[in-house]
C-alpha cells in the first residue's frame, strides 16, 4: 500500500485543475497559454483533447503512487482555460467521469467550469450539472461595450443575465469575473459593470485589476501610444468602488480580488491554492504541486499530445521548493485571504513590522491580538508592500 506523505495536507485531499487551452479569439490583454483553432493541428486539436487529458490523468496517478503518494479523495475540480465550454459538454463530462474512476470525488466536491456567456446553452449547462459540475464561472469582464471592445471580448453583455438564468435553472452556483482598469474605462463604467453583475443575483464575484503583460497585443498598443496605461490611484479608487458595491449587496471579501455571498460559496478550489495544498495540473502548460515539488507541463498542445502518445508524462520541468521559498509563498498567499495568516510563521526578526502595519492601518488590530495577520481594506490595496515587510 502507498504511504501518504503530505506535509501541506494531512487529510490527503487533492484538487485537480484541468486546463482547456482553446479560445474562439485571442484577447489583446491575455497572456495565458491559449490557442485558437487556426493555430493548432495534429494531435493538439480540440477533438482529441479529452482523450489526451484522460491519458495524462492515468500517468499522473501512476507517477504519484510510484513516488509513495496517494489521495483519499478529490475535493475540488476546476476546468479552466481558455474557454472550457468551447468543447462539447460531453467532453467535459467524460474527463470528470474518468477522474472518478481513478480517485473518488468527495460527496460535497466543488466542480467548477469557466465559461464565456456566449459559449453555453440551456442544454449544455443542464448536461454539465447533471454530470456533477456544481459551479460555473462566467468571464463577464465588463458590461460596457466600449470596454469589452478594448479587451477584444466578443460576447454581448446583454447575454450575461440569460446565461446566469440558465445556470441557475440547472442548479449551478454562479460566479461572474470582472476586470477593472482597462485603458479608457471610467469609474462610471466600473459602477455599471459591477451593478450589472450584482443584479444577476450571483453567489460569487471576482474583480481583477488589469495587468498588461509585456508580450501581449495590448502591451504593443501601449508602446505605440494607442492606449494609455492605467493610473495606480485610479485603480485604487475602482477597487474601493467594487468593494463598496459588493458589500452593499451582501457579498463579503474573502480574498483580495474575490467576494462571496456566504462562506459556503467561496471558491474552495482557489482557496486550496492559497493555502498551499496539493493539486494536479492537467493539460498543456498546467502546473502541479505535491508536497513542495512543483512541476509544469509543456505548453503547446501538439507537443503535449505527442508525449502522451509515447506514454510520457508531458512535464517540461520541475523544482523542489526550498523551505525558505515555501515560507515566502505561505505569507504571500495566506495574507491575501480574509482568514489571514498565523503570525507564528513570520520570522522573529520580521514580527516588529506587524505593529508598524497595524499602526499604518494595514492590519486589523483585533485579529493581530488573537495571533493572526488580517489585511484591512487599505492593507488590501498595499498587500504586496505588507508582504515584502514580513518575509526574509
Amino acid at each position: 500500500m502507498s504511504t501518504v506523505k503530505h506535509a501541506a495536507d494531512p487529510g490527503s485531499d487533492l484538487s485537480v485543475y484541468i486546463h482547456v487551452p482553446f479560445c474562439a479569439v485571442r484577447c489583446g490583454y491575455c497572456d495565458f497559454n491559449t490557442y485558437t483553432a487556426t493555430e493548432l493541428g495534429g494531435g493538439g486539436s480540440q477533438a482529441e483533447y479529452a482523450h489526451n487529458a484522460m491519458a495524462e490523468m492515468d500517468l499522473t496517478l501512476a507517477a504519484d503512487r510510484a513516488a509513495g503518494y496517494d489521495y483519499q479523495q478529490v475535493s475540488t475540480v476546476f476546468f479552466g482555460g481558455g474557454t472550457p465550454t468551447l468543447l462539447p459538454a460531453d467532453d467535459l463530462v467524460a474527463m470528470l467521469e474518468h477522474l472518478r474512476t481513478l480517485l473518488p470525488l468527495a460527496d460535497d466536491a466543488e466542480v467548477t467550469t469557466e465559461a464565456n456567456p456566449d459559449s453555453v446553452t440551456r442544454a449544455s449547462l443542464s448536461r454539465l450539472a447533471a454530470a456533477g459540475i456544481t459551479r460555473v464561472s462566467f468571464g463577464m469582464q465588463s458590461a460596457v461595450p466600449s470596454v469589452l471592445a478594448t479587451l477584444d471580448r466578443t460576447h454581448d453583455p446583454e447575454k450575461v443575465p440569460q446565461a446566469v438564468a440558465w445556470a441557475r435553472e440547472a442548479g449551478l452556483d454562479v460566479s461572474l469575473d470582472l476586470i477593472y482598469g482597462t485603458p479608457g474605462e471610467t469609474i462610471a463604467d466600473v459602477e455599471t459593470s459591477v451593478t450589472s453583475a450584482l443584479a444577476c443575483g450571483v453567489d460569487h464575484m471576482s474583480a481583477y485589476s488589469l495587468i498588461i503583460e509585456g508580450n501581449t497585443a495590448m502591451a504593443r498598443q501601449l508602446r505605440r501610444g494607442e492606449l494609455t496605461a492605467p493610473d495606480p490611484d485610479d485603480m485604487a479608487d475602482k477597487y474601493e468602488l467594487v468593494d463598496d458595491l459588493a458589500r452593499a449587496d451582501g457579498l463579503s471579501w474573502y480574498e483580495v480580488s474575490n467576494w462571496s455571498r456566504t462562506p459556503a460559496q467561496r471558491s474552495r478550489h482557489n482557496l486550496a491554492y492559497w493555502r498551499g495544498t496539493d493539486w494536479w495540473g492537467i493539460g498543456p502548460g498546467a502546473h502541479r504541486h505535491r508536497d513542495g515539488l512543483r512541476a509544469w507541463n509543456v505548453k503547446h498542445p501538439s507537443r503535449y499530445a505527442r508525449m502522451l502518445a509515447a506514454g510520457e508524462l508531458p512535464v517540461a520541468d520541475s523544482e523542489q521548493v526550498t523551505a525558505e521559498d515555501r515560507l515566502v509563498e505561505r505569507v504571500m498567499l495566506e495574507l491575501r485571504i480574509a482568514d489571514g495568516l498565523d503570525i507564528a510563521v513570520i520570522p522573529l526578526e520580521r514580527r516588529p513590522m506587524l505593529a508598524v502595519h497595524r499602526d499604518r492601518g494595514h492590519l486589523e488590530p483585533a485579529a493581530l491580538e488573537s495571533g493572526r495577520a488580517v489585511l484591512t481594506r487599505s492593507g488590501r490595496l498595499l498587500a504586496d508592500a505588507v508582504i515584502r515587510d514580513l518575509v526574509p
